[in-house]
């Protein structure tokens, strides 16, 4: 099985028009995702290759029965197009979009509370079952099908790392979520780990971390109550210096929170596996789930 994302999704693209969107979207439809519609305000009526545009979101999926959405948009109009998929009852909100102010997301999290819709990001590579779906822009031939496990990370080049080292072990995936490093996102470890658990081809779980925020702490702290099957983990950012953002807007150590060190010391204490030579990161997962 898997989650979130399968063979059925019907995914249209906010911002199929623009040179990012349009390259994305081929390479979503590559792999072999359902790409139903795509929504450029203004261009209503045109094509992107073969996928017909929209003006909005609503009659894109009256029109297509889209059940998920990409967003492609530059960052100053991301939030409005989040809250335009989540107005039409988009399943699936994937917001690949880095840069979106921290007060729009503020914005779009008050107005997501209580909506149908599910937001992976901003900011974030996407998520991919592998063989049946691809919605972002990971790269698909390191995925592997046949599970049995689900991985989930806070940043998306680790989160290629990580994959790629369980493919060459010969480990497939059941789902792969980069959920993004900001500050303020929509799905979190929780949310993944609470699926996982639930899907019965999910045998094992990765989680992929770093330094900044309270996240992987929260995911500990669940993982002991409510997760029963074995997680093997890893924090970016060990050497990383106190005061200065690595990377994601979320990865900044202020005082002594959100230390890598910190996480990892709690990540064990919940018992996960943790991987501390990111080089050795499959032959690890190897030892732990087969």
């Amino acid at each position: 099985m898997s989650i979130f994302v399968d063979s059925q999704t019907r995914l249209l693209v906010q911002g199929i028009t623009g040179k990012e969107g349009q390259f994305h979207t081929r390479q979503c439809m590559a792999y072999g995702t359902h790409v139903v519609a795509g929504v450029t305000p203004g261009k209503g009526g045109q094509k992107m290759d073969d996928v017909p545009v929209f003006n909005t979101v609503e009659t894109a999926v009256a029109d297509t029965g889209a059940n998920c959405s990409m967003i492609f948009v530059p960052p100053a109009f991301a939030a409005d197009a989040i809250m335009e998929a989540a107005d039409a009852e988009i399943d699936l909100i994937v917001a690949i979009t880095e840069g979106i102010p921290v007060m729009d997301m503020v914005k779009v999290k008050n107005y997501l509370t209580g909506a149908k819709s599910r937001l992976i990001g901003p900011n974030c590579p996407g998520i991919i079952t592998p063989g049946q779906c691809k919605v972002g822009i990971m790269p698909g031939p390191i995925h592997k099908t046949g599970g049995p496990v689900g991985v989930v990370s806070r940043s998306g080049t680790l989160t290629y790392e990580v994959v790629h080292q369980l493919t060459l072990q010969g480990i497939g995936q059941t789902t792969c979520i980069g959920i993004g490093g900001d500050p303020i996102n929509g799905t979190n470890f929780i949310d993944c780990l609470n699926a996982f658990e639930q899907d019965p081809e999910t045998t094992g779980i990765v989680m992929v971390g770093e330094i900044g925020g309270t996240a992987e702490e929260e995911a500990s702290e669940f993982i002991t109550e409510y997760v029963t099957k074995p997680i093997v983990g890893f924090v970016a950012g060990l050497t990383a210096p106190p005061g200065r953002r690595m990377g994601h807007a979320g990865a900044i150590i202020s005082g002594s929170s959100g230390t890598a060190q910190g996480k990892i010391d709690v990540m064990k204490a919940s018992g996960i596996h943790i991987c501390e030579n990111l080089g050795t990161f499959g032959e690890l997962c190897r030892e732990i789930f087969t």
